[in-house]
This record gives structure tokens, C-alpha cells and sequence, in this order.
């Protein structure tokens, strides 16, 4: 891996405010090459501070011709640094090149097909000349007319899918080939990685790990750290990378918030007494959070009462520890890029994470999160070099405030044993017909909805629950497990039949987009 110090990054991703940046970066990891996404702001300061050998311009909401919308320092098309842009990136560089852009009569979602018109680099191996392939379309202006120098490369039947400046190596795709249902879009992106751009692949995990571990012991010398630890696949991985690096220095506080699945903490602790010898605290606090959620429905204003409870927490234990200057968080990219902006883009906040953050200045800790850059599956990997469990590394991921966001509306005691029940069962089933490791994410979701049935000749009234199952690679996009008839018939005759308080059982088959996999 290049070392970040030596002031070298390969490839720089220009954010634009796209959804599915994050996705550019995490087909370049794949491909074995180290990259950032960073603001389009102060470009060629960034190209003399990280000398990278090829660009990409994300997408992203703005409109490229109007007045306001984000551009770049028009050095950067001189600075002879292969470029790509992806849809906004590709109308921005259009314009600034005196290209023209302008509104299309009927936006553009979802799959198309692409012909290609001129051979290129580009496309090398994805199509052949004459020839048409799929490709995901997400924009509400087109390219009319292409810069100067530029070819016309492909085309969809609305409008110019590709141009291209072969002895500058700037490219634009109206499309984006970082998306799972641009078929060959891997394929495109090695294209300019590795072909035109001439990088060669050296981003590893087990490198990333002996680089964390100086970091980690360089930053945090002989002070001590505190890890918030649930027992999921994220805070695992921290906590066992930060013992490896300081022993024990660090101290685990695992914060029982009464919204876990069922005998959860009795596994997190086991666990954790077994593979690190870093000393362990169990702060039970069912009843403090259950109080606090207490007629809350806004799933929002539930994310943001367990995140404060939970800094309360820390910083009532933090007091506590002697020499201790740091909190260690499992923060990952999803998490970060789904939080909040980054700098300059127009990227709306889907959702807040209550680990993504600044923290109160009175808890004086700093925050130590070596995951932030990483993506999920990049997690695991980094577990299996830790020397951790699959049990542990491959667990489906689990939401910070746990159940809270499972329980749409208000949260009961009553509602949280029950659902408890029916994720047990779920989950149980899904390893007993080895489903489990197929799956990225499987859970339930009990509904505020009371639905008539028949149960033993009687007449009842009770909760319905959503069973839901995805895979995906990273999180930041999901398609839908399908199970057989056979498996949901017998589960669902399980769930009815055991639970107490369910009477019906429904099956979400939404993707993300457009849903979220989880409901809040």
C-alpha cells in the first residue's frame, strides 16, 4: 500500500454530492488500488500535495450549466492527469470546455443500453464496435454537443453515452459503471485504473493492518483508549486491532441498552474474554433507555436519544480511567457517507449514525476510528488477518441503536421481548438450512399494525411482522434473498405459532435503492 505520508495517493475521486461515490472507491479497492474521496475544492493544490495518476469526477444533483453549480479549476485539464467523469462529472467537463449541456424533455433511471460508435481504450473488452450493453442511468440533463478535440464514443438511444479526448485521456460516461446493473462496469473502471492511468495494484489489507498498527501506537503512545463495544462485526474488529496494537491500554465498555437480540450480551462478553486479554466493563443500562424512548415514534429523535445516552454513558465510565485520551468507534465509510456531507457537495443526509460524529467537549476524549476508509466485506477480511472467529467476522450487521429502529413507533418492553422471539427464530432457521452465510443482512421488523386473525378458532387482533433478507457487497447498494415458498411457509407457521402477540407475517422484497435496508 502507498503510504499516506509519502504524500502519494493513485487516484483522487472529486465529489459532486452523488449517492453512490462511496461505490467508485470501493470498484477501485477492488481492483488492489489505494484511493480518497475528497471536495472538489483547491484541485491542484491536491494534485501537487498527493501527485495523483488519474482522476474521477463523481455525479452528482446540480445541473453543470447552471451558474452556482460546483466545478474545478480549469488547470486541472492541463495538468496531463487521465480524467474520468461520471455523469455530472461528464456534463461538468463538457461545459467547462465549452461544451453544451442542457435539460432532457423525460429524466433518465434506470437500466439502458448503450452502442458504441468509436473504439477506445475506455471500453476495451466490455463491447464491440456496433454493438450495445447495458449500463444504469440516473441524470436529468444530457450532452448536446461535445468540446472541441472530443469524440462521440457511445450512445444510448436518448442521448451521447460517452465522449472521449484521446491524446489528453479525459473520458466522460453519461452512465454509472460503478453501479451492480452497469454490467461491464468493473470492467470500465479497470479500463482507467489500470490500462490508461498505468497504476499498478497495491492496496492489501494485511499492509493496511502493520500501517494501523504503527498509526495507532504512534498516536496513542501510553495513553489509554476506550472502545464502545457491542459485539458486532465492526466493533470486534476495532477492538481486537487496537489490543493487538496496545494491549492493554485499551479498555472495552460494552453498553447493554436493552435493545440487543436475544441473549446477546452473554455471547459479546464470552467472546471477548476469549480472543482479547483487554479488560472488559458491562454497563447495564435496559432501564435508562427504555425510559429516555418512552412514547417516541420519530425514528430520527430515537437515533439521537441513544447516541446522547450513550456518550452519557461513556463519559460517566471515561471518569473513571485514569489516563484514558481516546474513544475507538467501528465508524465505517457507509456510515459517514450516509450521515453527512462531505465538503462542498449538496449531498443530502439520509440518515443519522449515532457512532459518525463529533463528540462533547466535556467528555474530553478523542476519536480514534482506524475503519473509517474501509467498507464492510474490507472489515471482515481485516477480522480474518486479526486471527478472529467466522462467528464473530462473518455475523450479519447489526444497527447501533439495535431494536429501536426495528420497532417502528413507539418502543415497549413488551414489543422488544417480542420481537426478540421472532428474530431468534428467524435467524435460528436461517443456519439451521444454511442460509446465514448467503445472506448480508437478514432481520425482522415488528410493525405498529394490529391485523384480525383466526388462532385456535378464535378471534385475534394483534402485531404484524416483516421479515427482510438482502445481499450486497457493501451496504451502500442491496438486492433482495429469495426464499423458497417451502422455507417461508415453515417460518412463518414458526413465528405464528410461537410468538405470542403475532398473528401476521409479511415479506420485504425492496431493494436499495430505493429503499434503506434498514426501515428507519
Amino acid at each position: 500500500m502507498i503510504k499516506k505520508n509519502k504524500k502519494f495517493v493513485p487516484i483522487l475521486v472529486l465529489d459532486f454530492g452523488s449517492q453512490t461515490t462511496q461505490l467508485i472507491l470501493r470498484r477501485i479497492r477492488d481492483l488492489g488500488v489505494y484511493c480518497e474521496v475528497t471536495s472538489h475544492h483547491n484541485i491542484i493544490k491536491k494534485i501537487e500535495e498527493f501527485q495523483p495518476k488519474g482522476i474521477i469526477f463523481s455525479g452528482g444533483p446540480s445541473s453543470a450549466f447552471d451558474k452556482f453549480s460546483p466545478k474545478v479549476d480549469s488547470k486541472v485539464f492541463k495538468a496531463k492527469i487521465p480524467i474520468l467523469g461520471i455523469c455530472y462529472g461528464m456534463q461538468m467537463l463538457c461545459v467547462q470546455l465549452k461544451g453544451k449541456v442542457k435539460k432532457t424533455r423525460k429524466r433518465e433511471f434506470g437500466k439502458a443500453h448503450i452502442k458504441l460508435l468509436n473504439k477506445s481504450p475506455i471500453f476495451k473488452g466490455i463491447i464491440k464496435l456496433n454493438s450495445s450493453t447495458q449500463v444504469w442511468m440516473s441524470h436529468g440533463d444530457e450532452v448536446v454537443k461535445v468540446p472541441v478535440g472530443f469524440d462521440v464514443i457511445a450512445r444510448s438511444d436518448n442521448n451521447i453515452a460517452a465522449m472521449s479526448h484521446k491524446k489528453k485521456k479525459i473520458y466522460g460516461v453519461q452512465f454509472h459503471p460503478e453501479v451492480i446493473h452497469t454490467l461491464k462496469g468493473k470492467q470500465l473502471i479497470r479500463n482507467f485504473i489500470l490500462d490508461i492511468c498505468k497504476i499498478k495494484r497495491e492496496w492489501k489489507i494485511n499492509n493496511f493492518l502493520k500501517e494501523q498498527l504503527n498509526v495507532i501506537k504512534n498516536k496513542v503512545e501510553k495513553n489509554k483508549v476506550i472502545c464502545g463495544l457491542s459485539g458486532g462485526v465492526d466493533s470486534s474488529v476495532v477492538a481486537a486491532l487496537i489490543n493487538k496494537a496496545i494491549g492493554n491500554q485499551l479498555t472495552c465498555i460494552f453498553v447493554d441498552h436493552g435493545l440487543l437480540r436475544k441473549d446477546e450480551e452473554k455471547e459479546v462478553l464470552l467472546n471477548f474474554k476469549k480472543y482479547t486479554d483487554c479488560k472488559i466493563i458491562h454497563v447495564n443500562a435496559r432501564k435508562i433507555f427504555l425510559k429516555k424512548l418512552q412514547g417516541v415514534k420519530d425514528p430520527e429523535r430515537k437515533r439521537k436519544i441513544i447516541g446522547k445516552e450513550f456518550i452519557k454513558i461513556f463519559e460517566i465510565e471515561a471518569k473513571k480511567i485514569k489516563n484514558a485520551k481516546f474513544l475507538a468507534q467501528g465508524t465505517l465509510y457507509p456510515d459517514v457517507i450516509e450521515s453527512k456531507k462531505i465538503q462542498g457537495s449538496k449531498l443530502k443526509v439520509i440518515k443519522s449514525h449515532h457512532n459518525v460524529g463529533g463528540l462533547p467537549k466535556k467528555l474530553n476524549l478523542k476519536l480514534l476510528e482506524p475503519l473509517r476508509e474501509l467498507f464492510k466485506d474490507e472489515v471482515r477480511t481485516l477480522g480474518k488477518e486479526l486471527g478472529l472467529p467466522n462467528d464473530i467476522i462473518m455475523r450479519h450487521p447489526f444497527p447501533g441503536p439495535g431494536l429501536a429502529i426495528r420497532i417502528p413507533g413507539e418502543i415497549t418492553a413488551k414489543k422488544i421481548n417480542i420481537l426478540k422471539k421472532v428474530d431468534h427464530i428467524y435467524i435460528n432457521e436461517l443456519k439451521k438450512h444454511n442460509l446465514y452465510s448467503k445472506i448480508w443482512q437478514a432481520f425482522c421488523v415488528l410493525l405498529p399494525i394490529k391485523s384480525v386473525g383466526v388462532m385456535g378458532d378464535s378471534r385475534s387482533y394483534e402485531l404484524t411482522v416483516s421479515v427482510r433478507a438482502i445481499t450486497s457487497k457493501d451496504g451502500m447498494t442491496a438486492e433482495v434473498f429469495y426464499f423458497s415458498e417451502k422455507f417461508i411457509q415453515s417460518l412463518v407457521g414458526k413465528i405464528v405459532g410461537q410468538v405470542k402477540g403475532v398473528n401476521r407475517v409479511l415479506y420485504d422484497i425492496t431493494s436499495k435503492p430505493p429503499a434503506t435496508i434498514e426501515w428507519e
